[in-house]
């Protein structure tokens, strides 16, 4: 019997011993292998080129190629210097932020403007032939939809000075775009805004913008809140022209032009732009 009991003892004592030193082992770190590691960014950008029945555009597509999967992707208007580097840049930091993006050409053939008065013309044109600037503008959808990486179901528009003219006037006209943003961008526009708006509209622009009249602003408020519109329009104090381009201060200085970058409120308008985007998408 007492050695039953001293046998029945050391049995449990060894079960003891064996569950601490199990207990007190380093477990296997399986969250480690898990863990899927995140790519950097890496934004890549293409040249390509697309078609109206009249004109060929040259333009600029960005992507993060590090990125998996289908994604919003947002159209990219330039100034009316025409499609330069800026315009890519903006889409290269739409690209870093997880969308594609298109720098569009509205003039077509690359075309740039080396003089305001040439800018002036380009400009003009585009907006003297609305069926043409439609047609460019859609064309640059279709081809922006077609690309591998992009969700064809979540489309914005951003542009800037003219640009922010034209996407204002396509989504007054009923494009099919979830939100626009425009920046030192007039307000007078060959298309109002009406029942045909539907995206989420932001208009950054400088309070102090001798290019964008009082008047103009009034009469654009009126009818955006007459079409029960969803918009946000800010005027950033002492902010002028071109505000959101750091090439500003030369080119006002070699034409004499009331334009000047203003790091505050670029910094501002890209955070609202942000904001916007996330909204829809």
């Amino acid at each position: 019997m007492k050695k039953r009991n001293a046998i029945y003892w050391v049995t449990m004592l060894c079960i003891v011993l064996l569950s601490a030193c199990q207990s007190g082992a380093p477990k296997e770190d399986k969250s480690a292998e898990q863990e899927v590691t995140a790519k950097p960014v890496k934004v890549k950008g293409e040249e390509v080129t697309y078609q109206t029945d009249s004109t060929t555009m040259n333009g600029y597509i960005a992507y993060d190629e590090n990125q998996e999967g289908k994604r919003p992707a947002i159209l990219v208007i330039h100034e009316w210097w025409g499609h330069n580097e800026y315009v890519r840049e903006r889409a290269d930091m739409l690209a870093a932020l997880g969308y594609t993006a298109l720098a569009v050409d509205m003039y077509g053939d690359g075309k740039q403007a080396g003089h305001p008065d040439d800018a002036g013309k380009f400009a003009g044109a585009v907006f003297s032939n609305m069926p043409e600037a439609t047609a460019r503008f859609e064309a640059a959808i279709t081809l922006l939809k077609s690309h591998a990486s992009v969700d064809g179901d979540k489309i914005a528009a951003i542009g800037y000075c003219f640009g922010g003219s034209v996407a204002l006037t396509m989504a007054n006209a009923g494009a099919d775009l979830d939100a626009v943003a425009a920046f030192h961008s007039g307000v007078g526009l060959p298309v109002m805004p009406g029942e045909k708006l539907t995206a989420k509209v932001l208009v950054c622009n400088g309070a102090a913008d001798p290019f964008i009249s009082a008047e103009s602003v009034t009469t654009f408020k009126a009818m955006m809140d007459s079409a029960n519109a969803d918009y946000q329009y800010i005027a950033y104090d002492s902010a002028v022209h071109g505000f959101t381009n750091k090439g500003a201060d030369a080119l006002g200085e070699q034409f004499g032009l009331p334009l000047a970058y203003q790091q505050a409120a670029d910094e501002q308008s890209w955070d609202e732009l942000q904001k916007l985007l996330k909204s829809v998408f």
